[in-house]
């Protein structure tokens, strides 16, 4: 208000907004004086973006940021490369955006420590005032400025190219017959409200009902931009321990459901020929086996050479069934190759955070103890309505992926 235009008027100083955020008086807040200094002054010496290495990649997006941005409004990509450069171009534009960001950061604390020098060697209570008011501000800022230190080092960091990819998760009963269907309920249920909290779209490909009410399987597609990346850390066997409905003794029981999660893939990934390919058409059916159709609706893929099948009737066409029952195929042909490509790379080293195969138990849900443990990382959260509406799955896919930066930094990353 009065006091910053006071203080602007002072020293020239423009207020600027940071990330979409409002001027220093709107995020003002009290810190100590002496802290704020100390973080505005030091932040950027022990930020991981201040290494050369990390300088001359970031250079080197901003160069692709502007080759593709030139490629898109000149109409000079190629349709077959429309979706994977489209996903690059999101990246790129989020490592620019940030690095921006940061850069006005930091001109803002230039500014405010500027301001700082010039009054401190002023006497008055006038002078005495504006130094408070900077100090004050600088805290905020510099807070700010951290995050997108931070946030930058962890782009400019080396990646997994699938992670802006959209994601196919499936969801399957494991050990414990009808809890276990039950859970497979939940988690489905779990994953789709954090996709909808994202801003995501998660459609259905198939899901197989049990006599419990439960689920045999839930398999869908989760469409939007970092699926990939944010779901890929929930692969391998879940344990849920809690009494079951039917349960008159109170007995606690353990039941397990395992997450296949793998990168939507394009068919320019993988050459699949359709030779290779056996399709089979079938009535689609409802809870118990009923036929909830009178045509051939549902498609089984079958690509015989590495026997793997893909089953959906979820869609209301054979043709869209045939399609997304493709998508399917081609993500998990894709995802093998990865996967064996990763473990001749990787060879005998193996990551702390666990290995991702569907044997590990990576999680265990604790009715009792409304408690949700992490395994590979030792993180315990409370509140498993909050997890199963979807509230604290990036808490856990945070702490995942900075153990994985981590380990990789000391070359045990698989």
């Amino acid at each position: 208000g009065k006091r910053w235009a006071m203080l602007r008027q002072a020293v020239g100083l423009a207020s600027r907004s940071v990330m979409g955020r409002a001027g220093p008086v709107a995020r003002l807040q009290r810190f100590s004086p002496v802290l704020a200094l100390r973080r505005a002054c030091a932040f950027r010496a022990l930020g991981s973006v201040a290494s050369g290495a990390a300088e001359a990649r970031l250079q080197e997006l901003r160069a692709r940021h502007s080759e593709l941005s030139d490629m898109f409004a000149e109409g000079k990509v190629a349709p077959s490369a429309m979706a994977k450069l489209s996903r690059e171009l999101n990246f790129v534009s989020r490592v620019v955006e940030t690095a921006d960001a940061l850069a006005a950061a930091e001109e803002e604390l230039r500014d405010l420590r500027a301001m700082i020098d010039e009054f401190s060697g002023q006497s008055g209570s006038e002078a005495a005032e504006m130094v408070s008011m900077a100090k004050d501000d600088a805290g905020p800022v510099a807070e700010r400025a951290a995050e997108l230190d931070e946030a930058l080092a962890d782009l400019l960091a080396p990646r997994d190219e699938a992670d802006d990819r959209d994601a196919i998760v499936e969801v399957r009963a494991g050990a414990g017959g009808d809890e276990a269907a039950l859970f497979v309920g939940d988690m489905a249920g779990m994953y789709s409200a954090f996709a909808a909290r994202k801003g995501w779209t998660w459609e259905v490909i198939e899901e197989s009902q049990a006599p419990s009410g439960g689920f045999k399987e839930v398999s869908a597609t989760v469409a939007g931009a970092g699926a990939y990346g944010a779901l890929k850390w929930e692969r391998g066997t879940h344990r849920v321990q809690r009494v079951p409905a039917t349960e008159s003794a109170g007995r606690v029981h353990t039941s397990t459901i395992t997450v296949a999660v793998m990168p939507q893939a394009d068919e320019v990934d993988i050459d699949i020929r359709p030779s290779d390919i056996r399709i089979d058409t079938y009535r689609a059916s409802g809870a118990g086996g009923q036929h909830v159709n009178t045509t051939d609706s549902a498609v089984r893929l079958t690509h015989i050479p590495t026997n793997t099948v893909v089953t959906c009737q979820n869609e209301r066409s054979q043709h869209q069934n045939k399609a997304m029952a493709m998508k399917v195929l081609y993500s998990r042909i894709f995802e093998t190759a990865r996967e064996k490509e990763a473990e001749a790379q990787a060879a005998s080293r193996r990551s702390q955070i666990g290995t991702g195969e569907r044997s590990e138990r990576i999680r265990t849900y604790n009715w009792n103890q409304d408690r949700v443990t992490d395994h590979r990382v030792g993180l315990t959260k409370h509140g498993i309505t909050d997890m199963l509406q979807g509230r604290l799955l990036d808490e856990f896919a945070e702490a995942l992926a900075a153990e994985h930066r981590k380990q990789e930094m000391a070359g045990a990353a698989p």
